[in-house]
């Protein structure tokens, strides 16, 4: 009996002290595990500061990028008076052969891989060509026939409606904004384009003008949105630049045969290049960055700096002088674009 009962006490106190072992091990364990949690929590901490910091500076670049491209767009109206006498149509033929020859440079020298368009892909990239570039320079020289370019300017300075309303419906990937503060402000945008362009008089025939000059500037990016994700800013603007070429040249022969295209004056030349290589090389490889990094809705607000530059270039190059309601008009332009990048 007492042997029993030794033997079950020794089994009770081997068993009692196996835990109380055991404890202070695990005890141990668990203070050196903390360490390491708190360091991988700082270490998640840290890589998630730093894909904010890393995404915020990719938009605060998208919105530089924008904002110069649609800049020296604003600022080309000043440059364009020189080629008011300049075949419209061969003008632009000549604009886009030069710039789809230093596209197809800076393809061949940036050794990008070969991507061929499927026979859908060729119909965007056609009737983008088609639309926002030669037809939105036809509908141009049509509505300035009807009306000034007050009205004009004021008509397609509601792009950035356009865009935050149609925008959602081509971008179905990435992050979903929230149409209200977009929508309100590309209304900011709108009304001061307005003031800063000016407000005009026309014919109703200039006013239909002046609306398919504006679907042509919105079909510009809203059929690029889809295009851009697999061949880039860089594909994207080359062909459609290159596309426009025999459109425009096939064009012109039929309005105005061999009057289509001289040789410009020394002013047209400069104009011509200017609306070759800044305008057209230039100007397209940063919206098309832009459009592609923000979205179609944030990136339309962006259109609203072409008034802001071309009344800034028209005061710089002594065309014009900028009144108070220009200026108010630019410090609503300014508002509506800072509210909606900020809340959207």
């Amino acid at each position: 009996m007492s042997t029993t009962t030794d033997a079950v006490g020794s089994a009770e106190a081997s068993g009692a002290t196996a835990p109380g072992a055991t404890a202070p091990a695990a005890a141990a364990g668990t203070t050196a595990e903390a360490p390491a949690r708190r360091d991988q929590g700082g270490q998640s901490d840290q890589r998630n500061q730093h894909g904010h910091r890393t995404q915020r500076s990719h938009t605060t670049r998208h919105i530089l990028q924008g904002t110069l491209g649609m800049s020296i767009l604003g600022a080309s109206t000043a440059v364009s008076v020189h080629l008011t006498r300049y075949p419209v149509l061969g003008g632009q033929a000549l604009r886009y052969t030069l710039a789809a020859a230093v596209f197809a440079v800076i393809v061949r020298r940036a050794d990008l891989p070969r991507i061929r368009p499927t026979a859908r892909e060729w119909l965007q990239l056609v009737l983008l060509s088609a639309t926002g570039l030669v037809l939105f320079n036809v509908f141009v020289l049509a509505a300035l026939r009807h009306t000034d370019a007050a009205t004009l300017g004021s008509v397609v300075a509601c792009s950035p409606l356009v865009l935050a309303v149609a925008g959602p419906l081509v971008a179905r990937t990435g992050k979903r904004l929230r149409p209200g503060p977009v929508v309100g402000a590309a209304v900011l945008v709108v009304a001061g384009s307005a003031m800063v362009q000016g407000f005009g008089h026309g014919s109703p025939a200039g006013i239909v003008f002046a609306v398919l000059t504006l679907v042509c500037e919105a079909l510009f990016s809203l059929l690029a949105v889809p295009l851009l994700p697999k061949f880039g800013e860089l594909r994207v603007s080359a062909h459609v630049t290159a596309i426009a070429v025999p459109i425009l040249l096939v064009t012109g022969l039929a309005t105005d045969g061999t009057g289509m295209l001289r040789v410009p004056t020394l002013a047209e030349t400069a104009a011509l290049l200017y609306l070759a290589l800044p305008l057209t090389v230039f100007a397209f490889l940063l919206w098309y960055r832009a459009l592609s990094g923000l979205g179609p809705q944030r990136a339309g607000l962006l259109i609203g700096t072409v008034p802001v530059a071309a009344c800034a270039a028209s005061a710089a190059l002594g065309v014009g002088t900028p009144g108070p309601a220009q200026l108010a008009g630019v410090a609503v332009v300014v508002a509506g674009i800072v509210f909606g990048l900020v809340k959207s």
